[in-house]
């Protein structure tokens, strides 16, 4: 019999490690070629690791809710064969780390002991001799004797508190290092702060665990708000002639590319231009500094069927005329609904535009989708009265409008460029040709 390893596969070049959130396979198990053996979830997406090879599942190297990096080893495949596959698992490795860094902690104090000469004359309290000689031969500075708690008169560090001191220090540092291991492997994302008010639960009421997706998604947003100091911006947009454009075109466009024509693209395109223009909003902040960038990666965020939400991102947007911008639309709002979209596909965004007008809402304040700067709510469009205005004079009519709500960033973007940008995303949906095709 051959062993295989099983490592978590590639799955994008912005993705280095993803969750395990369910086993499909325990050990023991029979296991055919291209069966999933367990799922897997990034930041935003989930999906399946299947074997390459037919066997049976021998070894789980990981649990549930461990975060695994990609080229780790995460189960080991017993196959027909005779040639043992003798390679350590990158996950063995991780499991020995707590062993060997506490076996270093030992080697290190032991090093000191040989190496360092304490000197106590910048000392803040009185030590004896004994105790002195035990700090020395220990390896004990004089930083760390400071900080030993005394059990003697006025506080004083006794013959017993250095013994009892040594004999735990090693155990202290090993503890220490456990828990570092285990806070490190446990994805952040799912680590929400706790209630400040206390919660009154009935015997009426029912209580629902939060989704994988829906503790990252509290936490995204929790870590956005405080972040980032949000300011809104809001404009009415007259979108009248978009409107009677995609009624007079959306039949032949599905006849001819077999895709509904839906708004988004549309203001998907204007919000391109006005990035083009104002280039202060496609940017991040990393601590001081100010991160232009170059690609203009549009989010759209997008409502899952189970009420997440998840925000797939066109990659070089401004690349994209507004056929292609509509086929790129349609092709990740329909993989974003069955859950069928790559893990690079939700990220590298750098603005992100969310409809709001989808469920009838005529506005709202979106939060930033970090570490961007802005995000862009588009609100349902009305049939409104309205005043024209027209050379022969002002008159009554019916229109189309909408409101557009922009948050932005106050650390970095002010109000000017916030309400300018907007602005110009208006200026480019009002000024739409309606005698122009795609």
């Amino acid at each position: 019999m051959a062993n295989i390893e099983l490592k978590l596969p590639k799955m994008g070049e912005s993705v280095a490690e993803a969750t395990i959130t369910n086993w499909l396979k325990e050990v023991g198990d029979t296991i055919e070629a291209d069966e999933a053996v367990l799922e897997i979830a990034t930041d935003k997406v989930d999906s399946e690791v299947p074997s390459e090879v037919d066997g049976v599942l021998k070894e789980k190297l990981f649990e549930v809710d461990d975060v695994v990096q990609v080229g780790q080893t995460i189960a080991i495949i017993e196959i027909e064969g005779e040639s043992e596959n003798t390679s350590k698992s990158d996950a063995t490795e991780e499991k020995e780390t707590t062993q060997q860094a506490a076996e270093s902690i030992e080697n290190d104090i032991a090093a000191a002991k040989e190496t360092t000469s304490t000197n106590f004359a910048d000392a803040s309290r009185f030590y004896s001799p004994l105790v002195k000689n035990i700090a020395k031969e220990e390896g004990i500075s004089l930083d760390e004797l400071e900080e030993v708690e005394g059990s003697g008169l006025e506080g004083r560090v006794t013959k017993d508190d250095m013994l009892t001191y040594v004999k735990n220090r090693g155990q202290q540092a090993q503890q220490k290092t456990t828990q570092e291991t285990k806070a490190a492997r446990k994805p952040a994302a799912q680590e929400l702060p706790k209630a400040k008010t206390p919660v009154n639960i009935n015997a009426e009421d029912e209580i629902v665990e939060m989704t994988r997706m829906g503790k990252m998604i509290a936490s995204h947003m929790t870590n956005s708000k405080q972040t980032s100091a949000h300011v809104q911006s809001f404009i009415e947009v007259d979108v009248t002639n978009i409107w009677n454009w995609r009624n007079k075109h959306k039949k032949a466009f599905q006849d001819r590319e077999g895709e509904k024509l839906t708004f988004t693209p549309i203001f998907m395109e204007a919000v391109v231009k006005a990035i083009k223009d104002f280039p202060g909003v496609n940017i991040q902040v990393d601590g001081t500094q100010i991160i232009k960038k170059k690609n203009i990666n549009l989010g759209m965020a997008a409502a899952l069927p189970n009420g997440d939400l998840i925000v797939p991102v066109i990659h070089n947007a401004d690349q994209l005329n507004l056929l292609g911008m509509a086929k790129k639309v349609n092709d990740l709002a329909n993989r974003a609904r069955i859950g069928k979209l790559k893990p690079d596909e939700t990220q590298g965004g750098t603005y992100t535009v969310t409809n709001v007008g989808t469920f009838g809402s005529v506005f709202g304040t979106p939060i930033i989708n970090q570490p961007q700067v802005g995000i862009l709510a588009l609100g349902a469009i009305r049939k409104v009265p309205a005043v024209i205005e027209t050379p022969e004079g002002d008159f009554i009519g019916i229109r189309y409008k909408m409101f557009l709500s922009h948050s932005y960033d106050h650390r970095v973007v002010n109000g000017a460029l916030g309400g300018q940008f907007v602005q110009r995303v208006a200026q480019y949906l009002e000024g739409f040709d309606p005698e122009q095709t795609v």
